[in-house]
């Protein structure tokens, strides 16, 4: 009896220990758990990625602050820089001859009647002698007309022959004035020389030079010897759809751009359109005026010309390479401060190349991300 007494007590013993180390258990399982579920959670939905200063991520990225510009009233369209032909003049030689001497270049302002070229010229020399042979005649026929009439009032001539000598001397008189005219056709003087100076026939500044020396030269030659223009105007020239032609009027306001000078815009207007279509390409030729006054247009230099629907509005203007796209959504990355970039949703305006027009979303001053967005928006993938 006391044997079976002594293991029921061993036996409750047990079980006592076992269950006091199933309760420390439970109440130190219970402990781990509370930390858990007290710490923060990361905020997944954020749009904004903090760097610091020197972070190795933030030189693979180009920041500029976005620029308003006048809202566009089209896509750019195709151009090409040209001459003004109000203010430029193609000079060719009236006289055939041999070039003796150059005496101007490429780049150097003229005045009009400046000499640009001397040319050994037997015809201009022929010229010269024609109007000293036909004033001598004309001298000489006038004086014979002069004694013919004093002759016929002192009743010693009969008056046809002193109605001769007056129909001779006004034949002379023709023939000196046609010679003249040669003369001062070809900007003469009156040298008797065979040389001929070819003179600019306005002020400007030489562009284009096609003559060097000891070169034949001719009075129908198919280009021009020197082309002289006044550099700080030139024309535009688009070529405009057919589907666009209602969206352009005479005087209104255009942006051009070009290829050498990515980041600037030159302002003009247009100032002519052209009465037919080309029946080759179906569109119509549209003539812009744009000022020149820091000579960085360059005739034949290609461009894209932009239609302004209303001057006095305008809008920020971003390169497409600052924006990227979710499902429906345009975004950019707006800079907030240094190494705070935040991911923006905006609306877009008229897209075209390499530029877009933002309607919502940004403001002109504001600085937005315009290389390695893509990059940053992994970044920010990546974080959540």
């Amino acid at each position: 009896m006391i044997k079976l007494d002594k293991k029921i007590v061993v036996l409750l013993s047990m079980l006592v220990l076992g269950g006091a180390a199933y309760l420390g258990w439970q109440k130190s399982h219970a402990a781990d758990k509370v930390p858990l579920a007290a710490q923060p959670t990361t905020n997944k939905t954020s749009d904004t990625l903090h760097f610091d200063a020197n972070a190795p991520q933030l030189t693979f990225i180009q920041i500029k602050t976005v620029e308003a510009f006048p809202e566009p009233l089209a896509e750019p369209l195709n151009a090409r820089i040209a001459y003004d032909d109000n203010r430029t003049a193609r000079v060719f030689s009236p006289v055939a001859g041999r070039v003796v001497k150059i005496l101007v270049e490429i780049g150097k302002q003229v005045k009009a009647g400046d000499g640009i070229l001397i040319l050994d010229a037997p015809d201009y020399a022929q010229a010269v002698a024609d109007t000293s042979r036909a004033d001598a005649d004309l001298l000489r026929k006038r004086e014979a007309y002069e004694r013919a009439r004093l002759i016929f009032e002192a009743k010693g001539m009969a008056r046809k022959d002193m109605e001769g000598a007056e129909a001779d001397w006004h034949q002379a008189e023709a023939e000196a004035v046609r010679a003249r005219s040669r003369l001062a056709n070809l900007n003469g003087n009156s040298a008797a020389t065979p040389q001929y100076v070819l003179r600019a026939p306005q002020s400007g500044t030489v562009s284009e030079r096609q003559v060097s020396a000891g070169s034949e030269v001719r009075p129908d030659a198919a280009n021009p010897l020197f082309v002289i223009t006044d550099p700080a105007h030139v024309w535009v020239l688009v070529d405009l759809p057919e589907q666009e032609i209602g969206k352009v009027k005479v005087g209104q306001a255009v942006l051009a751009q070009v290829d050498a000078y990515p980041d600037e815009s030159f302002a003009g207007k247009i100032t002519a359109i052209a009465g037919a279509l080309d029946p080759l390409t179906r569109r119509v030729q549209v003539r812009c005026e744009i000022d020149n006054a820091q000579l960085k247009l360059k005739p034949e230099m290609y461009a894209q010309v932009t239609p302004i629907a209303d001057a006095q509005s305008s809008l920020p203007r971003i390169p497409n390479t600052a924006i990227f796209t979710q499902g429906l959504y345009s975004y950019v990355f707006v800079e907030h401060g240094v190494g705070v970039l935040q991911r923006r949703q905006v609306t877009l305006g008229l897209q075209g190349h390499p530029y877009s027009y933002v309607k919502e979303g940004l403001k002109a001053g504001e600085r937005v991300v315009t290389t390695g967005a893509l990059l940053l928006n992994a970044e920010l993938a990546g974080k959540d």
